[in-house]
Order: C-alpha cells, then structure tokens, then sequence
C-alpha cells in the first residue's frame, strides 16, 4: 500500500549510490552488514541534504540513522510492526519505506506528513504526533497478535528518554511487564526531548550510562549473547541469571525496568550500525517483554546540531555547509511571536506580583517560559512531558494562594482533560492556561492543530475562555487573569507572529466577559474572536472599498459571552457571520447560536470555523483558505449575503 502525493514546487535533491537503490527495507536487506555502515553515512546526508532546502525537524532524525537501518535490515516490516514515538526521529524511515523520491515534500501542503501515519503508507504502524503512545500502541499490537496466533510476529517500540518521563509510558511499562507479549521496548537516550531532559528518569538514566564497573561488564553480556546458541537447551536460563547477579552487583540502585518484569539490556551505542544488528537479531530470539537501552546523539553527523541540539530541533532553512539559518530580509520591523509576547510580560507581571509562577510541560523554548526560568529560576518549572502532572502541580500550586501560568500546546492540553476539570475547575482554582498554537498549527499538522479549546473549555462550568486578537490583547488578558479571585482562566493564542510590531503596551484589565466593536456597519455583522480577526480587518477595508460596510465586532470571550453586545447585535443585524480559528462544532459561533435561541432573535447565522473533519497539514495561509477563514473566502461571505438580502427586498 503506498499513496502518491503532488510534487510541490520544492527542491528535490539525489541521494547516494548505496541509498538510490533502496525504496523498500526488502532492498536493504540485499546488501552486507558491511554496506549498512556506508547506507548510514548516505541517509544521514540525504537528510541534511532535503531539510536544510525544504524545512522540517532535522536533530531527533540524524540520531537514530544507525538505528533506522539496523532495524529495518532485521525486522521483517511491515509484518513486523515497528511504532516510532513521535514522528520527529522518523524521517529515516520514511526514506527507506517508499518515499525517498517524495521527500522533498515533507510537511509541505498536499505533501507526506512529518510524522508516521496510517493512512500514508503499510509500514507506519501508528500514527505519532504526540509523545509516549508508542509502548501502549506496540503492546495493544502484540496482544492482539498472539491472540490471533501470529506467534513469530516482532513487535518493537522506540520511545525517546524525555517521551518516557509521561505517565503514559510507565502506564504501558506497567501493563507489558505482566503480558508475555512479543514486545521490545527500545530506549533512545540522547538527554534531549526539544529542551534537555529534567526529573528523576534523566538523572536515573544517566547513572546507567556512566556506571564504569557496569559498562565495564555490559560487552561480556553482548558476548554471551552473540553465543547464545552454544549453551545449549537451558542457553535462556543461563543468560538470565548471570544478567540478573551482575546487574544486582554493580549497579547501586536496582534496575526499575527489571522491577517492572522487562529483561533489560544496555547501555549500547546507539551508533554502532553493525553491532545494533547483531543485538537485535539476538533479542529477536528472546522471548517476553524486553528493553534495549541505546545512548545516541540527537543531531549526530552535523556537529552544530551537535552541540545546541535545542536550536536545531527544528532550524528551518539552513546553509549545509556553514550551517548559517537562512531568514527572510525584512525593511520593517516585524511583529513579534505570541509565545515571545507571552515570555516576556510574564516576567514583567511576575516582577509586581510576588504570586505568579510559570509551568510547562517539556516547551520552555517553544512557548517562551525559559524566558522566566532564566530571570526567575525558582519560579518557572519544566515538568517534563506530563501535562497532566503539569495541570495538577498547578492546581496544588493555586490551592496555596500562588497564581500559576500553565502554558500548554493546545493539543497536547487535551491530554490532561480530567485534571482540568477534576482538579482545577470544580475546586475554582485561579490557574491561567496560556494554550499556545491554538487554531491551525501549519506544517506540523492534524496532531498538533488546537481546533478543539474552545469546544471542550467553554463546556466547563467555572472557566473563562478568551483570547486575543493582537498582542496587546494578549498582555491585557495576561494582566486581568492574575487578579485576585479570577478562578480557571483560558487564554489561547496561535502559532506564530502577531500585527503590532509597537507591542509593548502599558498593560490594564479588561472586564470579563466584555467584547468590543471594532467598526460600525450595515446589513452585515461579523463576530470574531481571536487573531482570525485580523483576517476580517482585512476583508472589511476590501468590503468598504466595494461599497459595503459589514461591523465588526471582537467578543474576546467565548465564555462568559457579551450578552449586551449580542443583543446589540441581533436587534439590529438580520444577517451574522461568525469567524473563528477553532472547530465549527460546540465552538464560539454555536455559543452565539445558543445565545440566539435562548433570547429569541431570529437572524440568520453562517458559522466560519474549523470543519469537522481532520485538517491535514500545510502553512497557515493555506489551511486557513481550505477551511474558509482566510480574507478572500471571508469576502465572498458577505458578498453572498449582500446577493441574498438584495434578492429579498426585490421579491418583496
């Protein structure tokens, strides 16, 4: 099975020798162990090569290239099924099953998608755009496929160290360890995630690695291993049991991975194609659940990933050769990102209010809290991938009096439901959630776009639900939420850039609950919430060019809505649009619906939103247009409108 995808205007690259002859892992195979060494060089540059022109992650990739082979020259995918954790380390798989020669088109709109998934090709196995899924998932496929008798079908997981702090990932550990189940659970150790790794697993981990007696010991088991066959019918028993004697004996703390009924085997490098093959055709023979402890470089091959291996998660275009990021040259000044907006009157409202605190789950750099950890050390936590530890942590912090900013990816938010409402909203905690990427996410895609925040918050009793059309928005509502006895507080905001490039604004309340007109009209109003409405900005100034004159109003809250600015609305608009960058369903234009039924207006209400089904992945501008949301389609609405209330009157 293999989907094909349109060629978009990118720069295709040609791969190696060795690498040109590979389109599935069957041609792999072909070759001699002592060839992979070579294909490995040649897949680390091809990826360097198409990233550095086309954009994309590029760090997590480059340190499982000699992984990527080693596995698909053993496993025999995609009957064997191989789940990456998270898609940023997969473009090595990508290459080597089938799509080499539309790489180039990676996270590009109508392109192959930056992250394995299903629909896309038979070897992705599941589909991972979130952390620490791919335990639970292989297990779930194991079970099922000793259920089904498929006895000699290979299972593996390859979960990152800072995936494997989510309570997920120990929920599956849990669960695999009493399963006898065909399941190898590899452990990629690179201390990263996007930021360096924090809490107690890292410092763990990095005990194992740095054991000199342990390492010492861990070739004479690979040895054992290698000769497995010599020991005879009782060869698994005898492993077994002198793993088990010098792993008790010389590491300090006993293994938590063998407490938790995995045979564990490790450290081993990461980077060794050829013994990474002779480890994993010996585990294949292993029975039960097992674990393999690899230490690799994120960003191995290109030395400047190497060595600022946060900078080079995702760089975007890049000279190959100097390494020198490539950005656009601009005459203006240019606005600047929420999350930078964010970082930085966080810091600012924390100099005057001793009680605010800062939280985030493993994105200090991503949402801009570093800026605070580093001004403010010991008043801004990473808490590593748990957002559900994040939420509760917070709410233990509200509970005290404290007033925590809890910024969290508005998809990644949805993972900590429960806690939000069970720990936060039903208790009336003031804790701020600054939901960062909320709308159309772009190239990263359906896993990461915050299509749904408004939908789920706005159903909680307790919560505020706003966000801001520019950034002086943003820092008004920062402001409002940390005053006393503002309870469960949602602010979301996009990815990317604002308008106000003159930003830095004295900051002032905003009433709750209170939107704002933003021009007058006729015939037409367009209700907005967000910065989508900047996209109506736009479209009014066509409009009004064109002889029509549709108001503007910003509602700054889904909940609790303006009613007085509503029934101005419907008293006087038989005609309402309602733009917002989140999904249709249960969004802010069904809450002006509801509102319109529950007072009993009659106007007629065209909702522009996320529709309801999955968004695939691109850049902003393009998906808002395939969504209806960019300025165009705006325009096209209220033509159509114009068209509909000048028919009536001519009927009439």
């Amino acid at each position: 099975m293999y989907l094909h995808f349109t060629h978009n205007t990118c720069m295709e690259v040609k791969a190696g020798d060795l690498l040109e002859r590979i389109n599935y892992p069957s041609d792999l195979k072909n070759l001699t162990e002592n060839e992979l060494e070579k294909v490995c060089q040649e897949l680390r540059q091809y990826i360097i090569d198409v990233v550095s022109v086309n954009g994309g992650h590029f760090g997590a990739s480059l340190g499982v290239v000699e992984l990527t082979v080693a596995l698909q020259y053993v496993l025999n995918t995609p009957y064997d099924q191989l789940v990456w954790d998270v898609g940023h380390q997969a473009y090595g798989h990508k290459i080597l099953t089938g799509r080499r020669n539309v790489f180039h088109t990676n996270r590009l709109y109508k392109g192959i998608s930056g992250f394995p998934k299903i629909g896309e090709s038979e070897y992705d196995a599941f589909g991972v755009g979130h952390s620490s899924t791919s335990i639970s998932a292989a297990l779930g496929m194991a079970v099922a496929s000793q259920y089904k008798g498929e006895t000699d079908r290979q299972h593996v997981a390859v979960i990152g160290d800072g995936a494997m702090t989510a309570g997920l990932a120990f929920e599956a550990l849990n669960h695999a360890g009493i399963e006898n189940s065909n399941l190898l659970v590899i452990l990629n150790d690179n201390c990263m995630s996007i930021d360096p790794n924090v809490g107690a697993l890292k410092e763990y981990l990095t005990d194992i690695t740095t054991s000199k007696s342990y390492n010492r010991f861990r070739d004479d088991i690979s040895a054992v291993l290698g000769k497995i066959s010599e020991l005879g019918p009782n060869a698994h028993q005898i492993v077994k049991k002198l793993e088990k004697s010098i792993k008790g004996t010389l590491l300090k703390k006993s293994n938590f991975f063998e407490a938790l009924k995995f045979r564990y085997f490790g450290p081993i490098d990461g980077h060794d194609v050829k013994h990474l093959v002779k480890v994993l055709k010996d585990l294949r023979d292993i029975p039960g659940p097992k674990l393999l402890h690899c230490v690799t470089v994120k960003g191995k091959g290109f030395a400047l990933a190497e060595k600022d291996q946060t900078k080079w998660h995702a760089p975007g275009l890049f000279d190959k050769i100097t390494g020198e990021i490539k950005k656009s040259v601009l005459e203006k000044p240019q606005p600047p990102k929420y999350q930078d907006v964010f970082g930085h009157t966080i810091v600012e409202l924390a100099e005057k209010n001793s009680k605010i605190m800062g939280i985030t789950p493993a994105m200090p750099s991503g949402s801009s809290l570093n800026i605070m950890m580093k001004a403010m050390p010991n008043r801004a936590f990473d808490v590593g991938i748990a957002e559900q530890h994040a939420v509760t942590f917070s709410a233990g912090l509200a509970s005290q009096g404290l007033v925590p900013f809890c910024n969290i990816y508005s998809s990644f938010m949805q993972r900590a439901y429960d806690q939000v409402i069970h720990d936060v909203a039903i208790q009336k905690l003031n804790v701020v959630f600054c939901l960062d990427r909320a709308g159309i996410a772009g190239a990263d895609g359906p896993t990461h776009h915050g299509a749904y925040d408004i939908a789920y918050m706005r159903c909680i009793p307790n919560m505020i639900v706003s966000a801001p059309m520019n950034e002086e928005e943003l820092r008004n509502l920062m402001f409002t939420a940390q005053q006393e006895n503002m309870g469960p507080f949602v602010i979301r905001y996009p990815r990317g850039n604002g308008v106000m490039p003159d930003w830095r604004r004295p900051m002032k309340a905003i009433p709750v609950g209170k939107g704002r007109k933003i021009c007058e009209g006729e015939d037409v109003a367009i209700l907005t919430i967000g910065h989508i409405g900047n996209e109506v900005t736009k479209a009014c100034v066509e409009l009004n060019a064109e002889g029509m004159h549709p108001a503007h109003y910003d509602l700054r809250f889904a909940k609790p809505l303006d009613e007085a600015l509503l029934h101005e609305v419907f008293a006087k608009f038989k005609h309402v649009v309602t733009v917002e960058d989140g999904c249709v369903q249960g969004g802010m234009g069904s809450a002006v619906l509801e509102f319109m039924a529950d007072n009993n207006y009659s106007s007629n209400v065209i909702r522009l939103g996320i529709p309801d089904h999955i968004i695939e992945h691109g850049e902003q501008h393009e998906l808002w247009a395939e969504c209806g949301l960019d300025a165009e389609h705006i325009i096209q609405t209220v033509k159509k409108l114009a068209v509909s209330r000048t028919t009536k009157v001519m009927a009439s």
